[in-house]
């Protein structure tokens, strides 16, 4: 009898839905979220690299190589859709970086991922860079989700000085115990370098951490980004074993000093890893590591064998270096080939989180990303097939000022256009180059007059869409699969050579590595994926189904306003300050 009612009651616990839910779910993951800054796609030492990245190489080696994540070719508009799972043409940053000074940021009615995790328990901590928008205080990190922030506000500053423009950006914020948010300038601290402190402030928060509630951190490294810069010793102890270049010695020592800049963040890695395990939390932690675009082309960071480098969607610009590392995946030790993108960190965390979206105040916007995390814990698929990596419609470029009293007016959907005209351009058929390539070639480029011709996207169709793709001035460059597709006028750049030995290439000046590049290219990156021969003449069937799909991307795109610049008003005390009044209870506490 008494085996009986315990077999009764164990059926009855196995058809409890909450007991099921709570076997089948384990504990919400701590997650540990690193970004580089600039990082050249060879440059780490699992890429077969001279910088040393012994702690990134170990997480490679025990975790998993993402070999096809993709992301923006720039700081701002790569950081903004980590930060809210969304493409650059529903945030607005499709037009690029955010410069100091000017009034706009990532729009307050996103989500961003540290306000997803806040609601669901998380303590989350920012550190590092932001470049996320500061002229209002609404639009710096507390007010974005985050617990505590330590960083800078802009996209760049001395790593010793901490200043942009020679004014200070380097802060602590905090709550003080009523609630209100403190800024903390930290003068203080010049002459400290700030990979290093940075690190420190990682390494602090994880020692102090409420075990009973799951962290994020959010640890973004403002290097290997300029100006290049690293002690003596350090530079002497990371960069001792590199060889001279066949160029001037100036070239040598700026690109030591970028490895040094690589290898000082790596050693911070190690330490932020070690923390984790001595404070018992790496057992139920998610370690991601990731680049926001590639190494600046011409400079001395490696994006070597790739095509490109910053601020262009070529390979080099946009497939960054990522890795992921945690005893929860399933399969370690692999490169995946899958393909991903930067939006799909917002889905993938919200989904180990379990958030629940119908039960929050604020409404989600549509998402962009998809849970990666069986793609990369099981190597399955990732049921992602395509990516956009950038377009830029003119006509979405508005002249009117931001108002930051109210600025849901910028996502008017009345100004949303829906529909694109037949004038899309293609490369010329009897032009299009069918040549090999073999080898390093930075002077090998494509002539821009190979590039003429039209195509209707909407041959088979009955629509007549009054708006027109301006080939002279708008873009497009999408992956679908195997193919990557570049149509209208965008930035072009040749090759990378391996550790930057060439660190100034033949036909471009650093600094100016880039021309302007017209008409349809069309690349088979599994075969190709240095981006050498132009296939769109071979295929242009494959040309016209992925100009279709501009229409449902430009319909999906929100306009921007006048970017307005107020680096005056902004820094006028020697500090950066948000300077354009919002809110009254946004204002924070000064220290």
């Amino acid at each position: 009898m008494g085996t009986l009612v315990l077999l009764f009651s164990c059926l009855i616990l196995l058809v409890s839905p909450k007991h099921t839910r709570e076997k089948r779910t384990p504990n919400r993951p701590n997650i540990v979220l690193i970004t580089a800054d600039d990082l050249g796609y060879q440059d780490v030492g699992f890429r077969g690299s001279d910088i040393l990245t012994p702690n990134l190489d170990q997480l490679a080696d025990s975790g998993v190589v993402l070999e096809n994540h993709y992301v923006m070719p720039q700081c701002s508009p790569t950081r903004a859709s980590l930060m809210s799972g969304r493409y650059p043409i529903r945030t607005g940053f499709w037009h690029g970086n955010i410069k100091p000074g000017e009034e706009w940021g990532l729009e307050l009615e996103e989500t961003t991922m540290a306000e997803m995790l806040q609601r669901n328990g998380y303590r989350t901590h920012g550190v590092g860079k932001w470049h996320c928008g500061m002229y209002t205080w609404q639009h710096t990190p507390l007010h974005r989700g985050f617990d505590s922030f330590f960083g800078l506000y802009l996209g760049s500053q001395d790593y010793f000085d901490h200043d942009r423009m020679k004014s200070l950006d380097l802060r602590m914020n905090y709550r003080s115990p009523n609630g209100s948010v403190v800024d903390q300038v930290r003068g203080d601290l010049k002459g400290r370098y700030n990979t290093d402190m940075f690190t420190e402030r990682a390494v602090s928060i994880i020692s102090s951490h409420d075990h009973s509630r799951p962290l994020f951190l959010y640890l973004a490294y403002t290097a290997p980004h300029s100006p290049f810069q690293a002690t003596k010793s350090d530079l002497k102890r990371y960069s001792g074993h590199m060889t001279a270049t066949p160029f001037q010695s100036g070239a040598s020592l700026r690109r030591r000093t970028y490895a040094t800049m690589v290898s000082v963040m790596d050693r911070g890695i190690g330490e932020v890893v070690s923390a984790l395990k001595q404070q018992n939390l790496s057992d139920n932690t998610i370690i991601v590591f990731l680049s926001d675009n590639g190494a600046m082309f011409g400079g001395p960071g490696s994006n070597y064998p790739l095509r490109g480098g910053k601020q262009s969607l070529f390979e080099g610009g946009v497939r960054g270096v990522a890795v992921v590392n945690s005893p929860l995946l399933k399969t370690t030790g692999y490169v995946n080939t899958n393909l991903h993108h930067v939006t799909d960190w917002y889905v993938t965390f919200q989904t180990l989180a379990r958030d629940y979206t119908e039960q929050t105040d604020k409404p989600q916007l549509e998402l962009d990303g998809v849970n990666i995390w069986r793609s990369i814990s099981q190597n399955k698929s990732s049921g992602r097939n395509e990516v956009l990596l950038n377009m830029k419609l003119t006509d979405k470029m508005s002249r009117r000022r931001n108002d930051p009293q109210n600025e849901s007016r910028r996502v008017s959907k009345s100004k949303k256009i829906t529909e694109l005209g037949p004038n899309l351009i293609e490369s010329n058929l009897s032009n299009g180059s069918t040549s090999g390539y073999h080898g390093f070639r930075p002077d090998l480029e494509p002539q821009s007059n190979d590039f003429i011709g039209s195509v209707d996207p909407r041959e088979g169709t009955n629509e007549t869409p009054p708006h027109q793709f301006n080939e002279h001035n708008d873009f497009f460059v999408l992956r679908s699969g195997k193919w990557k597709l570049f149509a209208g006028k965008y930035t072009t750049q040749t090759w990378t050579s391996k550790n930057a030995v060439y660190e100034v290439l033949p036909l471009h000046k650093v600094g100016k590595g880039a021309s302007v590049g017209r008409g349809v290219r069309l690349f088979d990156l599994s075969t190709d994926p240095r981006e050498v021969l132009n296939l769109a003449a071979a295929h242009p069937e494959v040309v016209r189904q992925l100009m279709g799909r501009i229409r449902g991307y430009a319909g999906k795109m929100v306009p921007i306003g006048r970017r307005v610049s107020n680096a005056y008003e902004a820094r006028k005390l020697g500090v950066w300050y948000p300077w354009v009044p919002t809110n009254p209870d946004s204002q924070p506490v000064l220290l």
